[in-house]
């Protein structure tokens, strides 16, 4: 515990322990590591918990020198300090007129010279706002007459944004992981409680544990109320889930280190070339296993798709099972019907499109299961759904005013549901939901005619160019050709709009992740990297046009290609540069990652796929190693 990580302190916490001569039972901590007010006390600068401190406070804020206002003060102090852990009896007076008076005595919050110091709150890993005084409040001045604003932040931390995601890569890595265990221990474990929680110096108020007292038992309506207070304010331990130790994680670097570097990696696995020719503008890989049918879905400029097999067997160097045996496989394998040049006309979209619409990447979408492709930029102001089987017009859905200009599907529930937001030239986006079940915008396979759009959004000005959704943060986040990028949640509300530098006009490609980034390309070379609140985090302009960009699926890394043909990786948070792949003859048009996020593959004007070894885990362990 962290009373016990400085030694002296240790020291004072045991002695407390066997020298306790209070009828309660003895502990080493009087105060709690989760309670409501450490909570509040980290919050103290965003609602709504600034109300909830500001009503349980006398509706005033805390003096200064106690409020959280600096990281490496709060560290210190937990660190050194005693007086955190220490509760003076107070005595409550719950009187009752008719009842005569009383009073009964009770433990309340500790009254020292700084606030109580438990553990971190989640929100230190996910939620810099918390850190910046945005409303103003106005928290006083230290007794040095330092002013308290904005929380003072370590060295290595520019900004609230790099704080957090710095402090969630240490909880993330590999060392943290593997003491999990030990912190699984105390908190749960068979540490929480008994001998072994004393030889821990672990041992906490006995209020705070689970069945320590019955309230039913006390009759005295006043006791009981102040009881009751007391385990409100002092806090509450988790339930006991396992009396014996939690196994420790083994290190994946012991396991399989060639998982993170292996030199015997070409940056190439195959080049896959169409009869066609035509550049393939949209590729989709939806490879996992338990598909019925593991493919990577592609589309070229004219409109011919190919629904190319994946091989989920394939051994990569390094990884477990691989054998020289199976070096010789690819992992894509050309549609057969492509590749024999045999019922094309299954893989053709013929329907005609607005003559107007530049046939991009964004204007078409893959159902996770493969079996269905949705195209825009039609001139009846619709878009279409095709069986990928047969190459069949299964469904026309309309609701737009004008030519349907962009699609984007979000993330897959079970069963295969998923949103389908579409931009228009009309200036606005219509979400859709998809049925895995019945294989049809809507709800309701029997009015599949006239699908109803879940909601409208509007804001734009100007023709929408570009949209991605997030299911899992519900959101969605637009461009048009003129006028800031907007941010929509799925019900339709408009949150805000995303305010980009001078020189970033006209976007053209964008990307959320579940972390609420958003990296949006803009024209001549622009990016832009924007929190879900609307903070520009990043900025950077490159000389190649690019053409194609994705997120790794835990949103650290991008990977971006260009009409140069040349395949970038960066450091998302801030742009940096981690690799760059040997060029291509060609210029990418459209990209996507395997499931396992180890194959990229790309779409080329040469009317070819490339794929590409990629690994994440190396650059981001050689990245750790570097700081």
């Amino acid at each position: 515990p962290i009373g016990a990580l400085n030694p002296k302190r240790a020291v004072f916490y045991a002695d407390r322990y066997e020298s306790w001569d209070e009828e309660a039972p003895p502990c080493h901590y009087t105060t709690h590591f989760s309670s409501t007010a450490s909570t509040l006390h980290w919050l103290i600068r965003i609602e709504p918990f600034t109300t909830f401190f500001l009503n349980g406070n006398g509706n005033k804020f805390d003096h200064p020198n106690r409020t959280f206002s600096s990281v490496a003060r709060s560290w210190r102090h937990c660190q050194r300090h005693t007086a955190d852990v220490k509760i003076l009896q107070r005595i409550v007076l719950l009187s009752d007129a008719k009842q005569g008076g009383g009073h009964i005595p009770c433990v309340h919050m500790p009254q020292c010279t700084e606030a109580p110091l438990p553990e971190l709150i989640p929100e230190f890993y996910y939620l810099p706002e918390m850190f910046v005084n945005s409303n103003g409040y106005c928290l006083g001045d230290r007794d040095d007459g330092v002013p308290v604003c904005d929380v003072e932040l370590p060295a290595w931390a520019k900004k609230p944004e790099d704080f957090v995601r710095i402090n969630r890569m240490a909880l993330e890595s590999e060392f943290v992981s593997c003491q999990l265990h030990q912190w699984i221990d105390l908190i749960f474990g068979y540490k929480q409680r008994g001998p072994e929680a004393a030889r821990a110096l672990n041992i906490f108020h006995h209020l705070t544990y689970e069945g320590s007292i019955s309230l039913d038992s006390i009759n005295d309506p006043l006791l009981r109320e102040a009881t009751e207070a007391q385990i409100q304010s002092v806090g509450q331990s988790p339930s006991q889930l396992l009396i014996e130790p939690h196994p420790p994680r083994s290190s994946a670097m012991h396991l399989s280190p060639l998982m993170f570097k292996d030199q015997m990696q070409q940056d190439v696995i195959m080049v896959l070339k169409f009869p066609s020719n035509s550049p393939v503008t949209h590729v989709a890989a939806n490879t996992l296993p338990h598909l019925t049918l593991p493919a990577v879905v592609t589309v070229t400029c004219s409109r011919l798709f190919a629904v190319n097999h994946w091989h989920n067997t394939v051994g990569i160097r390094g990884a477990p099972g691989y054998s020289l045996e199976q070096a010789h496989h690819l992992p894509i394998e050309m549609d057969s019907l492509i590749a024999n040049n045999s019922g094309t006309n299954k893989r053709q979209i013929t329907d005609l499109v607005d003559q107007s619409i530049q046939i991009n990447t964004q204007c078409f979408v893959v159902t996770a299961d493969n079996r269905y492709i949705l195209a825009c930029g039609f001139w009846d102001k619709s878009f279409r759904v095709y069986s990928s089987d047969t190459g069949k017009l299964t469904q026309i859905v309309f609701g737009h005013w004008d030519v349907v200009t962009c699609l984007a599907r979000s993330e897959s529930y079970i069963g295969g549901d998923c949103y389908i937001v579409s931009g228009s030239r009309d200036a606005t986006l219509l979400l859709w939901y998809w049925s895995g079940r019945h294989h049809i915008i809507g709800d309701n396979p029997n009015n599949s005619d006239y699908p109803a759009p879940r909601a409208v959004l509007t804001g734009h000005d100007y023709e929408v160019v570009c949209v991605s959704v997030c299911a899992e943060l519900g959101i969605i986040i637009s461009g048009a050709k003129e006028g800031p990028c907007l941010v929509h949640t799925i019900t339709g509300d408009l949150l805000r709009a995303l305010e980009a530098p001078d020189g970033c006009v006209c976007p053209r490609l964008m990307c959320v992740s579940s972390e609420g980034h958003c990296i949006i390309y803009y024209d001549r070379g622009q990016f832009c990297n924007f929190s879900i609140n609307g903070k520009l985090l990043a900025h950077m302009e490159i000389s190649d046009s690019t053409r194609a960009l994705l997120l790794s699926s835990d949103g650290q890394n991008l990977v971006t290609g260009g009409e140069n043909g040349v395949v970038q990786v960066w450091q998302a948070c801030d742009f940096k540069q981690l690799y760059i792949y040997p060029g291509c003859d060609a210029a990418v048009r459209a990209m996507d990652l395997s499931h396992d996020q180890r194959t990229l593959v790309t779409g080329m004007a040469s009317g070819s796929i490339v794929a590409f070894n990629i690994d994440f885990n190396r650059w981001h362990f050689e990245h750790q190693s570097r700081y």
